[in-house]
């Protein structure tokens, strides 16, 4: 059986002592990381061998400095150097920026010679001891962990071990396609795995708003500390985000499960969320959490062995499934029935699209306009004279398959 590297995230309780120990240790590290975001702004090309270098100088000359880990140190240069290259090489990734320490979180970063579990505690450098609330056990002895807290103020320990990689189950069926929306969050080719919009973020509006309207009745003019009020109504509109933040991931990872224990094939469409925020439907599109569901299936399918194709959305909607005719004009959002001029076929639009994803998928094809690119080549006898020589679903039956369909694992 081969084996897997995860993570194992555990709640922290720690004490007064501990919880100050940790963010001095964070302000070290975030004073470096600032220090490493204003040498890149420099042009003075920090790799991480002259960050190294840097840290060195910087720990023989401030005894503050030395007092802290050199380990949690230097896995900051290291993330660090890690977020400066993918910045040129992912398409959309900025450069790192300055971590303020009014809005950073914190987050440290120790290897195996600098931590250890002893006595159901995690034992740090400085001998900062902090109790785990172990809801399971570990598969094996962690590598490096991950000490960070959340928007709540609570703190939580992430350990990277090494297990038996899980089996998944035989697919009963051979595929699926999955078309993203704001009405239906996922439509797929099987009305019984559709993933309804489930508004959680709605439902918490009300009380989000009314603890929205306590933070701006208790904040103090600029200048000056926030009151103890302020901050307990912050950690209260906080809490309420996140317990809505919370429910979607849960339904996204079950509703992920469970498409991927029941289809071989997974074909999802390709879209990208962040223009809808900007539109009138960004309220309902956040409440979706589209990104949040694409990622989990993405993630489940892959791990899981399942072959996960990306398709990307061109022309999906205005492609007929039964026939692969293209609508001569765009469907507004209006439309919610896909009519065929062609053949006459008619499904609900995204039930028509989610159809078509899979098709492209099942034949290696880049979208839907090379379908139109085809029928075009038989544009001289008609469309019927395509219908004549393949009566069913031929999306791109005849051309060669095509490199722009992204196929995540086979």
């Amino acid at each position: 059986m081969s084996i897997e590297t995860v993570r194992f995230t555990y709640r922290l309780r720690p004490g007064r002592i501990a919880q100050a120990a940790l963010l001095e240790e964070w302000g070290r590290c975030r004073w470096l990381w600032n220090e490493a975001v204003h040498q890149q702004r420099t042009g003075r090309k920090p790799t991480f061998g002259k960050l190294s270098k840097m840290l060195t100088e910087a720990r023989s000359r401030n005894a503050w400095l030395r007092a802290g880990s050199s380990v949690a140190q230097q896995q900051t240069l290291r993330t660090y150097g890690m977020a400066l290259s993918a910045s040129f090489t992912v398409k959309g990734r900025g450069r790192p920026k300055v971590k303020r320490k009014r809005d950073a979180l914190p987050s440290l970063e120790f290897t195996t010679r600098s931590f250890s579990v002893k006595g159901g505690r995690l034992r740090l450098p400085n001998r900062v001891s902090v109790p785990v609330v172990w809801s399971r056990d570990l598969p094996s002895e962690p590598t490096s962990v991950r000490v960070y807290r959340d928007s709540l103020g609570h703190w939580y320990a992430s350990f990277v071990v090494r297990r038996e990689r899980v089996v998944a189950p035989e697919a009963d069926l051979p595929g699926i396609g999955v078309d993203w929306g704001v009405k239906t969050t996922a439509t797929t080719t099987d009305p019984v795995f559709d993933l309804p919009h489930l508004g959680h973020r709605r439902r918490c509006a009300a009380e989000l708003a009314k603890a929205q309207r306590r933070m701006a009745r208790r904040r103090r003019p600029q200048g000056q500390p926030a009151s103890k009020g302020y901050q307990a109504a912050r950690r209260q509109a906080a809490r309420i985000a996140k317990k809505a933040a919370r429910r979607n991931t849960h339904d996204a990872r079950a509703w992920a499960k469970n498409v991927t224990d029941h289809h071989a094939l997974i074909a999802v469409e390709d879209f990208k969320p962040k223009f809808l925020a900007k539109s009138t439907m960004a309220g309902k599109a956040a409440d979706a959490a589209i990104g949040a569901c694409k990622r989990e299936l993405i993630y489940m399918g892959t791990r899981a062995g399942r072959k996960v194709v990306l398709v990307p959305p061109a022309y999906t909607t205005m492609t007929c499934s039964g026939c692969g005719e293209r609508a001569n004009h765009r469907l507004g959002l209006g439309v919610r029935i896909f009519e065929c001029a062609a053949c006459g076929y008619t499904a609900d639009r995204d039930l028509n699209a989610a159809r078509t994803i899979l098709a492209t998928a099942e034949r290696h094809r880049v979208s839907a306009d090379d379908v139109r690119q085809l029928i075009a080549s038989y544009r001289d006898g008609g469309s019927g004279a395509v219908r004549a020589e393949n009566p069913g679903p031929r999306l791109g039956r005849e051309s060669p398959p095509d490199s722009s369909v992204r196929i995540v694992n086979r």
